[in-house]
């Protein structure tokens, strides 16, 4: 599996959480949405600046700032 950035990943890519940061306040909030290592997801739109990225994982959508998601790796799985 390759393991890259939150922000490298494409529309259409399916995913899983490799590693998150430290716990910190935002980190937390992000872990309680959902996004703990282990996690997949598929990528589902991305802005046209790219930036904020829509993923859809557990049911539901979110869309996440690149800046906010720094330090997170993801495994590619397709």
């Amino acid at each position: 599996m390759t393991t890259v950035e939150f922000g490298e990943l494409k529309k259409g890519m399916r995913a899983r959480i490799a590693t998150s940061p430290e716990p910190k306040d935002h980190i937390l909030r992000f872990h309680e949405m959902g996004l703990t290592p282990g996690t997949e997801f598929q990528v589902v739109k991305i802005a046209p600046l790219g930036d904020p990225i829509e993923i859809d994982l557990r049911g539901y959508r979110l869309c996440l700032r690149k800046q906010e998601m720094t330090g997170f790796e993801v495994e590619v799985l397709d």
